[in-house]
């Protein structure tokens, strides 16, 4: 074992088991997603602690689907969340399905009412909730609750025969209607649900609950860690509970604190709001949180899991500036990214002193940071596209790009000077013409001694493709969407109307012809690009912007909007 691996509480307690002897088996986690919906960022945390602390003392992983409520759980899920754990690096021990041990589950249910220690409850679930208590008032025990165990043997055999509709019965916990803990008070282990399951088909009508399931789930699997969420430490007492009546083998749960995001949610009840309502285009929208959406805007499981690894495991749920996630990405980006010339606001330049049949090939350095990279060949000729902004007719004082009469470098290529500017009847500028000088090719200094501050990246017209461009931002205006101190909470007002701009006719570099899906492509003095993986075509290019060079939005939150 790497006595220079990672270290946190979560570890030091794995640790401290092994030492002592806790464990006879090797470590053994589990992630344990239920199929209802595609992982997002914060799934990736729990899917860095799982399997990174199985990897730092040799141990395994089990992937563990939490399939015990088949109304909102499919195939298509189960799908999503095996791709997106191999994207994110990973890969399973044991592919488990809390399906696979129903037949146990129910076994050891029966095996509870025989000992007395639970019982089928007719009451409905409103009676159940306000028979349960409040955190200052002890619960009312349900006048069912002292049933003959042959009669709640016979009641359940009948429940998951199917005899009683939904909502007619459940089974309960016999536990403490007075405990200071409302999950003890006789919690639900087995509802009536007259749903088909996406395994198990229509053999079984009795679905366990989630606390009935997981620690048992842990302990046929032999889990000796089962690392949870913070919000289940308070489900710990009733994990043990089942595992001590039932006597079989004691994982032990650890739970870390959730790390939240600023200018995002991560509830799954609040994304499925997003697109059931068409805010976003669906659950890969790239301004989603999703691993989906991140993967389509260009994120890398490189920046992700550093991030999460930067961000450290803590007791206590931390707030995270979305500018710390960018900045990991930067730095992954500016190492891989090709960087490649494009204009999304062209202006036509002419350079009226260079032949109109001529073609340059100028070198261009594919990546300044990966010298393995090499060179491309970049087309130069006498109509050329600058970015709109690059020009200014009447400059302020330290604008240091193209203006009349000002000399500025072209990228790879050549000064140039403009010498006039051609505008509509509009008074719109339509085209700048220029001379340049063939003294300064490769964009280097001229004999005589001249000095220029300003470097435009260009495209040549006649060799320039086509492209749709989608500038993606914060889908948040606010660093708390959810605010949860406001009680109307609506959240959806912070929506940014700005968090996407779709720039047509966008002009690039041929050599992006050939760009591929999860390639990153730096567009040099813009940002970082990648190739649309749903909805680009080889006609019809669309790059999608991963994130800018700089962050943007530090200005923004300085100047408190």
């Amino acid at each position: 074992m790497d006595d220079t691996r990672q270290t946190d509480f979560i570890r030091e307690a794995v640790a401290d088991d092994l030492r002592q002897g806790r464990f006879e088996s090797p470590v053994i986690t589990r992630f344990p997603p239920e199929p209802n919906g595609y992982l997002h960022i914060g799934h990736a945390k729990a899917i860095c602690i799982d399997f990174g602390v199985a990897v730092d003392f040799d141990g395994q992983t089990n992937l563990r689907f939490d399939d015990t409520n088949p109304i909102a759980e499919n195939q298509e899920y189960v799908d999503a969340i095996k791709q997106d754990i191999r994207w994110l690096g990973f890969n399973w021990t044991r592919e488990c399905y809390a399906s696979d041990y129903f037949d146990q589950l129910y076994e050891w249910a029966v095996d509870l009412i025989r000992k007395g220690l639970a019982y089928v409850d007719d009451q409905t679930v409103d009676q159940i909730r306000q028979g349960r208590g409040t955190l200052t008032s002890p619960g009312t025990e349900s006048p069912f609750r002292d049933r003959l165990v042959e009669e709640n043997l016979d009641l359940f055999a009948r429940m998951k025969a199917g005899e009683f509709t939904e909502g007619d019965r459940v089974l309960r916990a016999k536990i403490d209607m007075a405990s200071p803990n409302l999950n003890l008070r006789d919690p639900t282990m087995y509802r009536i649900r007259h749903v088909t399951h996406h395994r198990t088909g229509d053999t079984w009508c009795i679905y366990p609950t989630y606390d009935w399931a997981h620690g048992q789930g842990d302990s046929i699997e032999r889990v000796t860690h089962s690392l949870c969420d913070i919000g289940f430490e308070i489900h710990r007492p009733l994990y043990e509970w089942f595992i001590s009546n039932l006597g079989i083998f004691p994982s032990r749960q650890i739970e870390f604190a959730r790390g939240n995001i600023d200018y995002t949610v991560l509830s799954k009840r609040r994304l499925i709001e997003l697109v059931e309502s068409d805010r976003v285009s669906g659950w890969d929208d790239p301004r989603m949180p999703t691993l989906r959406g991140l993967r389509r805007r260009g994120y890398t499981p490189t920046a992700i899991l550093k991030f999460w690894k930067e961000a450290g495991i803590a007791k206590r749920v931390n707030n995270i500036e979305f500018a710390k996630l960018e900045n990991v990405l930067r730095e992954d980006l500016n190492h891989r990214s090709l960087r490649v010339m494009a204009v999304l606001d062209p202006i036509k330049v002419v350079i009226t002193n260079y032949a109109e049949d001529q073609v340059e090939m100028m070198d261009a350095i594919n990546n300044p940071e990966d010298p393995d990279a090499g060179i491309r060949q970049v087309p130069f000729s006498r109509e050329l596209y600058i970015e709109r902004s690059d020009f200014l007719e009447d400059p302020p004082k330290k604008f240091f790009r193209l203006s009349p009469d000002r000399e500025v470098r072209l990228r790879y290529a050549y000064w140039i000077r403009c010498t006039d500017v051609i505008k509509d009847e509009h008074g719109k500028v339509q085209e700048l013409h220029c001379t340049y000088d063939p003294q300064t090719r490769g964009g280097n200094a001229p004999p005589d001694g001249r000095k220029v501050k300003g470097t435009l990246h260009w495209v040549s017209i006649p060799h320039a493709i086509d492209a749709e461009v989608r500038l993606y931002d914060h889908l948040f205006t606010l660093e708390d969407p959810t605010n949860s101190s406001d009680p109307t909470d609506n959240w959806l007002e912070s929506l940014n109307p700005d968090s996407l701009k779709i720039v047509q006719g966008a002009k690039l570099e041929p050599v992006l012809t050939q760009a591929q899906p999860d390639v990153s492509y730096q567009f040099e003095r813009i940002g970082y690009f990648c190739v649309d993986n749903k909805d680009s075509k080889p006609a019809a290019l669309v790059f999608n912007r991963t994130v800018g060079l700089r962050d943007t939005w530090a200005k923004i939150r300085r100047q408190g909007g």
